[in-house]
């Protein structure tokens, strides 16, 4: 099965629940399913900023399992993570492969490898 995150619920969430559980299951290869895709939300994107240890592992892991990463364009812009205008921008201070986007880029991206479920934490 091929699943997406969405990371929308503020506080701790991401950097909690991936950081203690998805991403070291994803690292040994012991989450149970393909992870195609993973969008963040307010400050969420802030793990994906470069030097994060974590948004830094979560990186290596992306580019070796073929993963979308994708911030919130406004999210993005509003947390100087991108630089331009919603709906036309690009990642700045972000680790390596991170895009932006909207919903519409989100499915535009994943539509190549679409998941079966999508789960929102």
């Amino acid at each position: 099965m091929k699943v997406a995150y969405i990371f929308a619920t503020s506080g701790h969430t991401a950097s909690y629940k991936l950081g203690k559980m998805i991403l070291p299951q994803l690292e040994t290869g012991t989450h149970g399913v393909t992870v195609v895709g993973m969008f963040f939300f307010d400050d969420n994107t802030y793990l994906l900023r470069a030097g994060d240890p974590m948004g830094e592992r979560l990186a290596q892991v992306a580019v070796e399992q073929g993963m979308l990463l994708m911030l919130c364009d406004q999210c993005a812009l509003e947390r100087g993570l991108a630089e331009g205008i919603a709906g036309n921008c690009h990642p700045h201070g972000t680790v390596a492969g991170v895009q932006v986007g909207c919903f519409p880029d989100l499915y535009a991206a994943l539509s190549g490898n679409p998941p079966d479920q999508v789960i929102t934490l």
